[in-house]
């Protein structure tokens, strides 16, 4: 059997149908995890839509299941975003490790350490929606007319539900996202120190987008602990680049036009030291 299996380059260096096979595969063990949290879901679903309805029965409003298939389309719905909770390990670390063979082994490691917080990031952010999400329906309730009375469709309050708590949920996600990049060396420090101004008013507007109320408040919940990820990534990075300078070889500042100076201390060379000058 070792004679068939394929040797893996130490660099992380595929061909393009290796990389579509690998994706396939991954993406088959992300979409199995997913399916077995869907279990719990299903069977939990007359606990969990109850609690997650309170916000809005609390203000009045009335859960409507208006179509013939609509109660079995909902408890589907309802267990499709809890397998997608409980599986995030899973499609997180399939996810990471796609990316992964492109890296070196040093950063691989440090990759590792770092996508473990992934998880925690990921499930804060959609707790930190679960808090918010009551102030939330409360506001956007109050714009009901007086007289008038809120009977929503299940499926439409499960999919605002699902939108926001992901939204909270993947936007905790961008540290790991910047410091892939940086290992990936496609964005350094130094571009996300100069960036910041940008990126501090981008992650007011994605916070504004994600959060359909009108209050500031709820904008806050989102774009300051963003904000907070956003320059502990560049904290990350920036170590990450200062380790490289330490390792990258003299060399390699040497510009194309200038000729070497190594060894010219001891051995200025047959030409004698005054030689070793820029080409002109």
């Amino acid at each position: 059997m070792k004679a068939f299996r394929r040797k893996r380059d130490p660099e992380g260096r595929m061909a393009l149908a290796d990389h579509l096979r690998e994706f396939r595969n991954r993406l088959l063990i992300a979409a199995g995890a997913i399916v077995l949290g869907c279990i719990p879901g299903w069977l939990l679903y007359d606990q969990l839509i109850r609690r997650l309805s309170e916000p809005l029965l609390a203000r009045g409003g009335d859960i409507n299941f208006g179509g013939l298939t609509d109660p079995f389309a909902v408890q589907l719905q309802m267990a499709l975003f809890v397998g997608l909770l409980l599986a995030s390990p899973m499609w997180l670390y399939q996810s990471w490790a796609f990316i992964v063979p492109g890296l070196t082994r040093r950063e691989k490691r440090t990759a590792i350490a770092f996508i473990l917080t992934a998880v925690p990031l990921f499930l804060s952010g959609c707790y930190l929606a679960y808090l918010t999400l009551p102030k939330a329906v409360d506001i956007l309730l109050t714009f009901t007319p007086e007289g008038g009375r809120n009977i929503i469709a299940a499926s439409d309050y499960l999919g605002f539900l699902t939108r926001f708590v992901l939204a909270f949920g993947f936007a905790f996600l961008l540290p790991v996202f910047l410091v892939g990049l940086n290992l990936a060396h496609v964005l350094s420090a130094r571009a996300m120190l100069r960036g910041w101004r940008f990126a501090v008013i981008g992650l007011f507007l994605f916070a504004a987008v994600m959060t359909p109320t009108p209050d500031p408040w709820t904008m806050l919940a989102l774009a300051v602990p963003l904000i907070a990820l956003y320059f502990a990534a560049f904290a990350v990075a920036w170590l990450v680049d200062r380790r490289r300078d330490r390792t990258r070889p003299a060399w390699v500042e040497v510009a194309d036009d200038t000729a070497s100076t190594l060894g010219s201390d001891q051995d200025p060379g047959p030409l004698g030291p005054d030689r070793a000058r820029p080409l002109r």
